[in-house]
């Protein structure tokens, strides 16, 4: 087999799935969402016809900056992100890479995303980690998402 069609997988485990029914508004957990294809998580105001449709963080990654944040309380969701995950490095994502939930399908589309600029975490902490390590996906296949599932990212 030649190393052009040798892929490699690293897996993960969903720790936390986060909406928001209204763009501007804290994500909050829920126990399970439902991918659409091309659209992005039912009932979250992020979804749409777009390339950035369901966001992901890794969990370490907010792990670290809660230990940079002092007293401000940092949840899973203040990122914004939909999917935390754990046990994966998203540095080694890269774009046309697949995400494999369940039997849900993300295509990563975009990595990284300009803060906004009047971010509270930003504002306290010095840094945001979306610009580096938010990572951005497109539906692919539908399905069921459950926090606690495990995923891979498969890439060559």
């Amino acid at each position: 087999m030649s190393s052009n069609n040798c892929f490699l997988q690293k897996y993960f485990t969903v720790e936390s799935i986060n909406i928001s029914e209204k763009k501007g508004t804290p994500k909050h957990p829920v126990p399970d969402a439902k991918c659409i294809d091309d659209f992005g998580i039912k009932n979250d105001a992020h979804g749409g016809s777009g390339h950035r449709q369901v966001s992901l963080l890794a969990g370490e990654d907010i792990d670290n900056m809660r230990s940079k944040a002092g007293e401000l309380q940092i949840k899973n969701g203040d990122f914004a992100e939909n999917i935390v995950t754990r046990g994966i490095d998203w540095t080694q994502a890269r774009l046309g890479g697949k995400i494999v939930i369940g039997t849900v399908v993300l295509e990563i589309s975009q990595i990284g995303k300009e803060c906004h600029s009047g971010c509270i975490i930003s504002q306290t902490v010095g840094e945001c980690i979306m610009p580096k390590l938010g990572i951005f996906t497109r539906v692919i296949e539908g399905g069921t998402i459950h926090a606690g599932d495990s995923g891979y990212y498969r890439f060559r």
